[in-house]
This record gives C-alpha cells, sequence and structure tokens, in this order.
C-alpha cells in the first residue's frame, strides 16, 4: 500500500538586504534538492523548513528533476519572499522507492492549501507572525531565442488569463513569474477584460521586451477581501533587474562639475558633460543619467528653472536620483516612475485605508499640464464645465468630438487650472463661466489630467504654465504668452527672471534653445540676452 505523503507549503521571507537564513545544495548519491543548514531563528526555521527537506516547487513550479543551478536562480530571483513545496527527507525516500509522481502530489497539496487560504480573511500570516500585506508584481520579461516561457489559459469562473506552464530555464521564470500568476497589465494597459487573442497580440507587439503585472490567489483573494484595487501604484517592484541609482554629491571648489539640460522632445532633465576626476564623477553619475528627484522629491513634471533652484538650495551636499537610459525605458514601459523605487523603498507596505482609482487609458510617467488654444466654432468653444460637490475645482466634461475644444487637445475630465493665464483654481464656477464667456472668440485654457491634479495636489506642487510643453501654432504669435499675469497672480512659488515666449521652438534656433534650457554646476556659464 503506498504511503500517505504530506508536502508542506513554506512562505519563507526575508528582510531587505538579510538572507533567508538556508542553503540549497544536491549531494552526490543523493537525489532532490536538500535543504541544508538552516539558521537558528532564521526566516527559514520561522516558516518550518528543516535539514533534509526535499524541494518539490519553488513559487508553484515544479523543479524536482531540474538543474540545480537554475533552481538557485529562481530562489534568488523571488525577492524578498519565496514559496518552497518541500517533503521530508523520509517521506522522499519513500515516495522514490515507490515511483510516486510527485509533481502530481504537489499540484493537489497547493490547490488544496490555496482553498484554504481563500477561507482567511485576517492578514497573511509569514514565519509565525504577521506578514505585510500582499502585493501584485511587476516582472520585466527579456525575449529569448525560445520565446517567453510560458502560455496563456483561462479558467472557468475567474476574470482574466493565468500564466501556465513555465519553462524552469524560460524567460518568464527568469523575471519572477510564478505558475497560475493572473495577468492584470501589459506594459501598463489593463488587460483583465481582454481576449485571449488581444492578450497574445499584445505580447507579440511589444518586442523583444514585455512588462507584466500580476497577481496570485492569495493577492487576489486578499485585495477582494479588503475592497481594494490591483493596479501598479500598489505594485512590489523588487523584481524589476533595472533599479534607480541614489548620488549624494560633496560640492568641491570647482563645484559639483555637469551639466544639466532639459531635452526639447522629452522634458527629461539630463546630465551632460562631467568631468573627469569632479565630485559628479566620483559620485557615480555618468553622461547622460536622467534625473528624476532631488532630496528626496520628485523634479520630472517641474521646469528647468525649479529643478536648478532645487539643486541649489541644497547647498553644498545635494541627493540625487538618477536611472541611465535602460532603466528610464523600462520604467517608462510598465508607465510608473523610477520614483516609485525609491518611495517604496522607504515604506514598502502598501497604501490599505485609500480606494485608488485605476486608470485603464494611456498614462505618461511626466505629469504635464497642458495649453489648449481654441477659437470659438458655431456651438461655441464644445466643452462643458462641472464641478464636484464638496471638492475644490472645476473639470471639463462633454467635449465635442472634432470641436473647437478636441481639436486644441482638451479632453473629458480635465481639470481647469488657468484661462488666458489667470489661475482659476480657487474662483466660484460662476467667475470661471463669466471669464470664458468674456475672452470673445478665442480661448487659451491650462488643462491637466485627473492623474496629473492628484499628483501635484498630494506633492504640494503648484500648476503652472512654464510646466508645459510649448504650443505647436504657427498661425499666430500664442495669445498665452501675451496675456501672462502679473508676478502678484502667479502661483509659481518665485518670480522668474525670464519669460520663455510658449511660441513653436521650430521658430527658435537650436543654440538658443540649449543655452538657455541648460545650467552649469562647476563650469563657465553661457549667457543669453
Amino acid at each position: 500500500m503506498a504511503s500517505v505523503l504530506h508536502p508542506r507549503e513554506c512562505k519563507v521571507t526575508r528582510k531587505k538586504q538579510k538572507s533567508y537564513g538556508f542553503s540549497l545544495r544536491i549531494e552526490k548519491d543523493t537525489e532532490g534538492h536538500l535543504i541544508r543548514n538552516v539558521e537558528k531563528n532564521s526566516p527559514a526555521e520561522k516558516a518550518g523548513l528543516k535539514d533534509g527537506d526535499r524541494v518539490l516547487r519553488v513559487n508553484g513550479l515544479f523543479v524536482d528533476k531540474e538543474e540545480h543551478a537554475q533552481v538557485v536562480e529562481i530562489v534568488k530571483n523571488s525577492g524578498k519572499s519565496v514559496v518552497l513545496l518541500v517533503l521530508d527527507e523520509a517521506s522522499y525516500k519513500k515516495a522514490e522507492k515507490e515511483g510516486v509522481n510527485l509533481e502530481d502530489l504537489g499540484q493537489k497539496v497547493s490547490k488544496g492549501q490555496q482553498q484554504k487560504k481563500q477561507k482567511q480573511a485576517t492578514p497573511p500570516m509569514a514565519n509565525g507572525a504577521i506578514s505585510p500585506a500582499p502585493q501584485p508584481r511587476l516582472c520585466y520579461l527579456v525575449k529569448e531565442e525560445k520565446g517567453y516561457g510560458f502560455s496563456l489559459k483561462t479558467i472557468e469562473g475567474k476574470k482574466g488569463l493565468f500564466l501556465v506552464d513555465l519553462s524552469s530555464q524560460g524567460a518568464a521564470a527568469k523575471a519572477g513569474v510564478q505558475n497560475n500568476d493572473r495577468l492584470i497589465e501589459i506594459n501598463g494597459k489593463n488587460v483583465e477584460n481582454d481576449t485571449h487573442e488581444e492578450v497574445v497580440e499584445k505580447v507579440k507587439n511589444s518586442g523583444n521586451h514585455v512588462m507584466f503585472l500580476l497577481s496570485n490567489e492569495e493577492t487576489d483573494h486578499y485585495y477582494t477581501s479588503q475592497k481594494m484595487t490591483l493596479n501598479k501604484e500598489r505594485a512590489n517592484l523588487e523584481l524589476l533587474p533595472l533599479k534607480p541609482r541614489l548620488i549624494e554629491l560633496q560640492k568641491g571648489e570647482n563645484g559639483y562639475g555637469f551639466y544639466l539640460r532639459m531635452e526639447q522632445n522629452t522634458g527629461d532633465h539630463v546630465i551632460k558633460d562631467i568631468d573627469s576626476k569632479s565630485p559628479a564623477a566620483k559620485a557615480g553619475l555618468k553622461d547622460n543619467d536622467i534625473l528624476v528627484a532631488v532630496n528626496g522629491e520628485r523634479v520630472d513634471a517641474l521646469d528647468h528653472d525649479s529643478v536648478v533652484g532645487k539643486i541649489k538650495q541644497s547647498e553644498t551636499k545635494p541627493t540625487l536620483l538618477v536611472v541611465d537610459k535602460e532603466t528610464d525605458a523600462m520604467y517608462k514601459l510598465a508607465q510608473i516612475s523610477p520614483y516609485s523605487y525609491y518611495n517604496r523603498g522607504k515604506d514598502p507596505a502598501p497604501a490599505k485605508t485609500e480606494e485608488k482609482v485605476e486608470l485603464h487609458s494611456e498614462q505618461k510617467v511626466n505629469h504635464k499640464p497642458r495649453i489648449c488654444k481654441m477659437v470659438k466654432g458655431p456651438n461655441g468653444f464644445g466643452f462643458s464645465l462641472n464641478m464636484a460637490k464638496n471638492k475644490p475645482g472645476l473639470f471639463i466634461n462633454e467635449v465635442q468630438s472634432h470641436g473647437p475644444a478636441d481639436t486644441a487637445g482638451v479632453e473629458n475630465n480635465d481639470f481647469l487650472v488657468e484661462v488666458n493665464g489667470v489661475n482659476v483654481m480657487n474662483e466660484s464656477y460662476d467667475k470661471v463661466v463669466a471669464r470664458i464667456q468674456s475672452s470673445g472668440d478665442k480661448l487659451t485654457v491650462l488643462v491637466c489630467s485627473k492623474d496629473a491634479y492628484k499628483y501635484f495636489q498630494d506633492q504640494n506642487i503648484p500648476i503652472t504654465a512654464s510646466m508645459a510643453d510649448p504650443i505647436h501654432d504657427t498661425s499666430e504669435p500664442s495669445a498665452y504668452a501675451e496675456t501672462i499675469p502679473a508676478e502678484s497672480e502667479r502661483t509659481s512659488p518665485e518670480p522668474r527672471e525670464r519669460v520663455l515666449p510658449l511660441s513653436p521652438m521650430s521658430c527658435v534656433p537650436e543654440e538658443f534653445y540649449n543655452n538657455v534650457c541648460e545650467s552649469v554646476y562647476g563650469k563657465l556659464q553661457v549667457q543669453v540676452t
């Protein structure tokens, strides 16, 4: 009669920059991947691992017959937590002797334990204590010769598509994907309601790199029980292979030794022309690094002068968060800011009390307001103005397709910031309507998306026209530039010495643009008059 076997599922959670507290080995004349050297009071011991245990599955992936080096790699790529399905030494030897199909055994046990977890309404447990809430995971897959190494399937009665049949040496497993993960987003776009064919097409169109937002059954259950939305804003980023860098600078006798330039097309603040042996070079800054934050504050949505001001406020010891171009491209693929990694590193637990609205529409990493110029048509400007009850601010809706507002770039649910250069965020509805009506046949508004509005409010950043891209209107000089309010009316925290025209950059010589948008640290600054 076959023995009754009892595999154990152990979730091992380590602290940041600490080990799990065990060794994974193979030994001569001994079958299986062995747990050895379990340290006392370590995460491994608290999770229930014992010396001699054999590892059957790692994060749901059957590994008993896989190459040992590959199994070690999967464990290493698991981030802060790894789920191991193990069998004690005596039971493993009996199973081998009796020819038990361990892969089938592992599936049955895993499903049974997952069903048990579904009944739990309390926070998840790890190592005998309450652990941080489970999070969805961002996984960055780099296509290999044999593809991404997974299949997609639907499960009756469950929403979305699931990743299955992972190749233990494939791109998906290396990126931290787990068997039966549910697919939530592809490259920052929600796909929970997409068909199998639509998802396959999106993966194909992504080329050699793709970013998945994934959830497992435990995470799904927890977020459902807490009535929370699964989205990338709550994701665990530890599996992402490329990280932003925190650079601590010490000002030298000749300054820091680098240029800062704001790129015309992207709005990125880019490090340029680093002097060798300068403080910047010694601290690890590199040419073409993109500046994300200064002293813990995001700067990607700020104009050039504001960023320069923040660095100058640091006196002699600014701290810069930067990414290289490859890292920046990876985060843009996920449609999140690299600042998220730094910010969540300080407080990795996801928010539990406030419900966030998930945006399935296209989002940009750089939250920029938009300047929209329009000329009244036969039916007016082609939009309605509304306000939410007991909430500040006015927002736009009912934008008529192909109407003046639509053509100018105004979108439904945009927040209205300025009308003809005057900030109206604190004005009453009637006063703003009167201001628009009195503008005649031409109207210029400064608007921003709901997501951008929330970001600026949370960061306590004033929304100004200087943050917006130039308007591309070559028919006449920009009305917006001509109606800039007096200094007393500005919402900017400090007066500007120079107001740049918002006319098309194609009308401005490139040399002029580069000079006025470049600041120098420890170098000769070119003045343009």
